[in-house]
């Protein structure tokens, strides 16, 4: 039975696919009863070779391919519909999230959900990104924060563990997994965040620049912002 669903999005990420897939398979391997399942996002580049590749010696994992890119958070929500385990982890697939952090995310969440926690989302505290992206990150999170109070430092971390069954749950729309932690808040769900490690990109090229993660966030900040003024949390005191 999966214990534990790894959910990685890629789009163009070839050369990080099999060392992903190796410091997965090192941290988890033998722990826990996991699936590992990339969703391959319209990659035009070798990226579902690779995976294929990886596949011939990973049993665990599984591959599910975009006709053409969508964008992470529909990805996302495609590998989670998918998962088999009622507890799921994601992570970016450029290799700067450090799998061998999965396993403290996991147990801080199973520790904590009879408390009411449905997402334990990791923490950047030391991030190892160019000095604009900190700058921009620093002032998005502020701003979300003081909008929205999820009491999250970190929304943006791709490094999470969730209940399946609350993310499922939640009203879907684009770029939602950067504002996942309000919408868990949003549901009646608790959350907590982790400190994880933060590694430099090795490989590859970022698929974000400033401007689009600004505009877009301004626009998603104000629908989410709505969408928690309309949220209602009744009372039950009969259950028959």
């Amino acid at each position: 039975m999966t214990e534990l669903s790894v959910v990685i999005p890629v789009h163009n990420e070839e050369a990080n696919i099999q060392p992903l897939v190796d410091e997965v398979r090192q941290a988890l391997d033998g722990k826990l009863a996991y699936e590992l399942i990339y969703v391959n996002d319209g990659s035009s580049d070798g990226t579902l070779q690779r995976l294929s590749d990886a596949g011939q010696e990973c049993a665990e994992l599984r591959v599910i391919s975009h006709a053409e890119s969508v964008g992470q958070s529909t990805a996302v929500r495609t590998g989670v519909q998918y998962a088999q385990g009622q507890w799921i982890a994601t992570l970016d697939g450029d290799g700067q999230n450090d799998p061998a952090d999965l396993p403290a995310l996991y147990t801080a969440l199973l520790q904590n959900s009879p408390d009411g926690v449905q997402l334990v989302n990791g923490y950047r505290k030391k991030r190892k990104d160019t000095f604009i992206k900190r700058i921009s990150s620093r002032l998005a999170n502020g701003i979300r924060s003081f909008l929205l109070k999820d009491e999250t430092p970190d929304t943006g971390c791709g490094l999470k563990v969730f209940s399946r069954e609350a993310y499922l749950a939640l009203p879907f729309f684009d770029h939602m997994h950067r504002f996942l932690p309000a919408m868990i808040q949003r549901g009646g769900g608790k959350v907590m965040s982790v400190e994880v490690n933060h590694r430099e990109r090795e490989r590859g090229a970022s698929h974000y620049g400033f401007f689009d993660r600004l505009w877009v966030g301004v626009f998603d900040l104000m629908g989410v912002a709505w969408l928690q003024r309309r949220a209602t949390h009744p009372v039950i005191v009969k259950d028959d």
